[in-house]
C-alpha cells in the first residue's frame, strides 16, 4: 500500500521546538521531491517547504524560512521538517507529500497539485 505516514505534531509554547517525520510505505521517497503544506483554520493549504529528490534543492517560505529546515534521509526513506522558533501564527494542521516530476528552488512554490501522495496530516499548536 503506497502511503506517507506522519508523526511529530503538537502542543509547543512560543519559542519551542518539533519536528514532524513523514515515513513513505509501499515505495521508493528517493524517487520524489517532498513537500511540506499546512492549512490553519478557515486559510487555504499553503505549501511552506520542499526538498528535491536530485540534489536536494530547497524552497522556503518567507513565513518560515530560517526557522523551518526540510531534510530527507533516503535510507529511512522519511522526510523531515524542523521546526524551530515557534510562533502562534506556526499553529496548523501540517501535511506532507510526494512529488514526482517537482524541482524545488527559490523559483518554486509548491502547489497542492503537483503532489500526488499526501500524509494524513498532524496537528502543530503552538500556546501559551
Amino acid at each position: 500500500q503506497v502511503q506517507l505516514v506522519q508523526s511529530g505534531g503538537g502542543l509547543v509554547q512560543p519559542g519551542g521546538s518539533l519536528t514532524l517525520s513523514c515515513a513513505a510505505s509501499g515505495f521508493r521517497l528517493d524517487y520524489y521531491a517532498i513537500g511540506w503544506f499546512r492549512q490553519a483554520p478557515g486559510k487555504e493549504r499553503e505549501g511552506i517547504s520542499c526538498i528535491s529528490r536530485v540534489d536536494g534543492a530547497t524552497y522556503y517560505a518567507d513565513s518560515v524560512k530560517g526557522r523551518f529546515t526540510i531534510s530527507r534521509d533516503n535510507a529511512k526513506n522519511t522526510g523531515y521538517l524542523q521546526m524551530n522558533s515557534l510562533k502562534p501564527e506556526d499553529t496548523a494542521v501540517y501535511y506532507c507529500a510526494a512529488g514526482e516530476a517537482v524541482y524545488c528552488d527559490g523559483e518554486y512554490y509548491p502547489s497542492t497539485t503537483d503532489f500526488g501522495t499526501w500524509g494524513q496530516g498532524t496537528q502543530v499548536t503552538n500556546s501559551s
